[in-house]
């Protein structure tokens, strides 16, 4: 009776202790995937952002462009400066402005704030990477658009390398907005019956250089 006893307690203890051992596995097999969970949220979470940043977009011009881009010579852009005496509290306005140049060269040299417009989106992000590289984002600024629908009212310096029949039909709009005493300095071409106060040669190029006045002459108008 007492062999049957102990027998019984040994069987009850085995039980309870494989029942243990069956818990314990189950929770072992249990941490590996509560781990495993914040992982795939991760990769979900990952994905989320990836598919939320924007596709670049290119925009189209507005219009087809008025002139085929012609860099202007570096000799050039340094004379068109100094002839516009440009200093750090001036805003330079470049009026199809290509790749940029002649505003970045304004902030790099001068320390002045530059606006580059031009109506190709493919010139505008070529400027925006050169601005970029020569670190003067934060004094210079590029936008597509149309000359002769922008205003340039807070410009003091204007610069252009268009085309004759342009600067002519550019003019009463600069007479107009522009306030008096704003230079501005056209690369090879004039303005018709407007005067310019000073032309130069640089390396066989022609700049010419005017200054508004406070009551522009009817016919210029």
């Amino acid at each position: 009776m007492q062999f049957q006893l102990i027998q019984r307690s040994l069987l009850v203890g085995i039980g309870v202790l494989s029942l243990t051992g069956l818990g314990c596995t189950q929770l072992r097999n249990f941490e590996p995937e509560s781990e495993s969970a914040p992982v795939a949220s991760q990769t979900d979470t990952v994905s989320a952002q990836a598919q939320a940043v924007p596709t670049p977009t290119t925009e189209a011009p507005t219009r087809s462009p008025d002139v085929v881009y012609v860099p202007t010579p570096t000799a050039v852009v340094n004379e068109m400066l100094r002839l516009a005496n440009v200093q750090s509290d001036d805003v330079v306005y470049d009026l199809g402005s290509g790749d940029g140049r002649i505003v970045i060269t304004a902030a790099q040299e001068r320390g002045a704030r530059g606006i580059g417009i031009d109506i190709n989106p493919q010139r505008i992000r070529e400027a925006n990477e050169n601005a970029q590289k020569a670190g003067v984002t934060d004094r210079v600024q590029f936008r597509q658009a149309d000359l002769f629908e922008t205003d340039f009212r807070d410009a003091t310096v204007v610069t252009l390398y268009l085309l004759p029949d342009l600067n002519l039909k550019l003019r009463p709009k600069l007479l107009r907005e522009l306030k008096p005493g704003t230079r501005i300095v056209s690369h090879a071409f004039d303005m018709g019956d407007w005067k310019p106060e000073k032309v130069v040669e640089v390396e066989g190029r022609t700049v010419y250089y005017w200054v508004v006045p406070e009551n522009p002459p009817a016919n210029l108008r």
